[in-house]
């Protein structure tokens, strides 16, 4: 199709159409021609024929790839990690946290990992329509690294949905130990029987036994023991008092010192846009409403931008009702139990952290975005407050009672 040519309808016209067609087919498949020859030309000498750099690699002033200093210890890291058994998901928090960055300069992901894990290129082979060249680029990974990686896809890929699905444990971050003070993280075990035990167990005591003795405590009972605390927070009564504290805590945080400026101005400019309109009709000299009609656009235009301005600023402010948020609660009291969103969800909004001891659990609730600071005065007063109103007992490593 051509947007530049203007072909009459007639014969030669459409002679002359088609003839400019042909040409420009010609030259389509001329240029293609000479592009394939100079790849097949780098292809045959192993030099970089455009796109994508592999990670680990990059190209120096005569187009050959070189091994980058920089970025290939993280290719090799991503391949040790993974022969020793690290889940993808968890090379890619890990790359992540780190700050590292693929090839294009983007956050890790299972896809770009994947890639990664079964790219012949960093055997050292040159690859080109399919064809390999032994030793075309330098080798990043050795042969035994990268045939163990390979037969661990081969069986990850193998193995059962389930025994793959992800495991979330709720109280990741929440859940401290009571005597050391270490965060409890999740921890599995296999059975005799091929069953799979899991826990949440002091990092105190995996990595040192003898600085804490605190026992492991299964995963679903004490789940179960905060999801329960959570509902029965969900009296009306608290309902209620939740939702006059929230909306009052939401007017609290609104600096509307700002937001009533721009009103202001937005309603000077539309005395001003009204007094010039006056001012034009009212007028019987040719001049004068010329000069008056000139100021209309710009009054418009800035009444435009302060209504975008207007609008920037009460967005971070939603008004929030205290029905809405009795309606809200009210049907959040109501969930299904089992429901793993559910369950995350009340964790979330009510559970600040957790203290679990051999024979108790010491719970403190939300009352801002800040965390609790972890002090020897703080910990007996919640111990203190905890004969009083907000202990469980329990038996730390027992089956969940039924």
């Amino acid at each position: 199709m051509s947007v530049t040519e203007n072909f009459t309808d007639d014969a030669s016209g459409r002679f002359f159409r088609n003839l400019m067609m042909a040409h420009a087919q010609y030259y389509s498949d001329e240029l293609s021609a000479k592009i394939r020859r100079g790849m097949d030309y780098n292809a045959e000498r192993c030099l970089f024929n455009g796109g994508g750099i592999p990670l680990g690699y990059k190209i120096n002033n005569d187009r050959r790839f070189e091994v980058d200093p920089d970025t290939a210890p993280i290719v090799r890291l991503i391949f040790e990690m993974y022969a020793d058994g690290k889940t993808i998901t968890e090379i890619t928090k890990h790359l992540n946290a780190q700050g590292y960055k693929t090839s294009k300069g983007k956050e890790f992901n299972k896809n770009s990992l994947h890639t990664m894990l079964t790219n012949r290129r960093y055997l050292g082979y040159y690859i080109y329509h399919g064809e390999e060249t032994k030793g075309g680029v330098p080798q990043i990974i050795s042969d035994e690294l990268f045939e163990k990686v390979a037969e661990k896809m081969k069986v990850n890929k193998k193995a059962p949905a389930r025994a793959r699905a992800k495991v979330e444990y709720l109280l990741t971050t929440k859940l401290f130990c009571g005597h050391c003070k270490e965060m409890m993280t999740g921890f599995s075990g296999t059975g005799k029987q091929g069953k799979i035990y899991r826990y949440y167990i002091c990092n105190g005591t995996k990595t040192n036994p003898k600085t804490c003795n605190k026992k492991m405590v299964h995963k679903d009972y004490i789940e179960d023991i905060v999801v329960s605390e959570c509902r029965r927070l969900l009296s009306m009564e608290n309902i209620r008092r939740i939702a006059k504290e929230v909306v009052a805590i939401s007017e609290e945080e609104k600096d509307k010192s700002n937001l009533k400026r721009l009103k202001k101005l937005l309603a000077d400019n539309e005395r001003k846009q009204e007094n010039t309109l006056n001012a034009i009709m009212e007028s019987d000299i040719e001049s004068v409403r010329k000069a008056l009609g000139d100021k209309i656009p710009t009054l418009e235009k800035e009444h435009s931008e302060l209504e975008r301005l207007i609008a920037i600023e009460e967005e971070p402010y939603p008004n929030i009702s205290k029905e809405t948020v009795i309606l809200f609660l009210t049907a959040l009291k109501k969930g299904r139990v089992n429901d793993m969103k559910y369950r995350k969800t009340l964790i979330d909004i009510f559970i600040n952290r957790i203290y679990l001891y051999d024979d108790k659990v010491t719970i403190t609730y939300n009352s801002g975005d800040e965390p609790v600071t972890i002090t020897d005065k703080l910990l007996s007063d919640l111990e203190k407050a905890a004969e009083e109103e907000k202990v469980l007992f329990m038996n730390g490593s027992g089956p969940p009672p039924s």
